[in-house]
């Protein structure tokens, strides 16, 4: 299930008649605590709102970091790739058959780093969430509250 559209659309009133599997939030705060204690105890898996929409955020940090740049993700390899691509089918006996290359497109590189980012998300709070016995909200919630601490220890800035 894949509630998307208003906030706090599962809560105790509703949450004993929800028959799915797996709550994925697409929503901003679409279930409440209560609800997701009954979804808990339950065994529906509830993923946050701040791990589902994370992929909209990194998906706008690429495009910040393409407009830092002023290049598009891709632009500066794209020709290594074709050169490397044609000389392993040279290597492999093919060079009779290379046929225009192309390199990467910038949809492909950011699915790509889209998915990266987003399957190894889901894996890290996940772990944290089963190795710490706790919900995958309050993992996140840890997990994001310990990496801004560890950046604020490297960093050495004060509080």
């Amino acid at each position: 299930m894949i509630p998307a559209a208003v906030e706090k659309s599962l809560h105790n009133g509703n949450a004993e008649q929800i028959q799915v599997k797996a709550v994925f939030e697409g929503a901003n705060g679409p279930t409440t605590h209560a609800a997701e204690q009954i979804f808990t105890r339950r065994g529906i898996v509830c993923v946050p709102d701040m791990l589902v929409n994370g992929g909209g955020v990194t998906c706008s940090y690429f495009e910040w970091l393409k407009n830092l740049d002023h290049v598009a993700p891709g632009r500066l390899t794209k020709k290594y790739q074709e050169k490397s691509q044609a000389r392993l089918l040279e290597l492999m006996g093919y060079s009779d058959k290379i046929v225009e290359l192309e390199g990467a497109s910038e949809v492909d590189i950011v699915y790509s780093g889209l998915e990266e980012i987003m399957t190894s998300a889901c894996r890290e709070n996940w772990a944290i969430a089963v190795n710490r016995n706790m919900s995958f909200r309050n993992a996140c919630f840890v997990n994001s509250i310990e990496k801004v601490y560890r950046s604020i220890c490297e960093t050495g800035i004060m509080i």
